[in-house]
């Protein structure tokens, strides 16, 4: 369940970026979801925390929030979509996967 609400508040993480991204000045419908999305990104993270190593919820929380926030972006047209780009999140995709097999001690 840990590794579950860890994911999901990476997911969170890149919602609050795109919206901290989409302020411009201070907009109040992108305050208020970057708000909501960093209180349920941030709570989620130490909720998972309490059964996961610090390192590696923390690699895996900023790597699925990093590759969500690029790849929204491509998907969007914000940032352009090229397969370096993607073959780099698949990079950080396959390291988290990685992070989640090594036995946890």
């Amino acid at each position: 369940m840990s590794w579950f609400v860890l994911v999901v508040s990476g997911l969170f993480e890149a919602v609050w970026a795109t919206a901290l991204g989409r302020m411009d000045g201070f907009r109040p419908g992108p305050i208020v979801v970057f708000t909501v999305a960093l209180v349920v990104s941030m709570g989620g993270l130490g909720w998972a925390m309490r059964d996961l190593p610090t390192g590696t919820a923390y690699a895996v929380w900023v790597a699925v929030g990093a590759s969500a926030t690029v790849a929204w972006a491509m998907a969007t047209g914000a940032e352009p979509f090229t397969l370096a780009r993607v073959l780099l999140i698949a990079g950080i995709i396959g390291c988290v996967i990685g992070l989640k097999l090594l036995p946890q001690e």
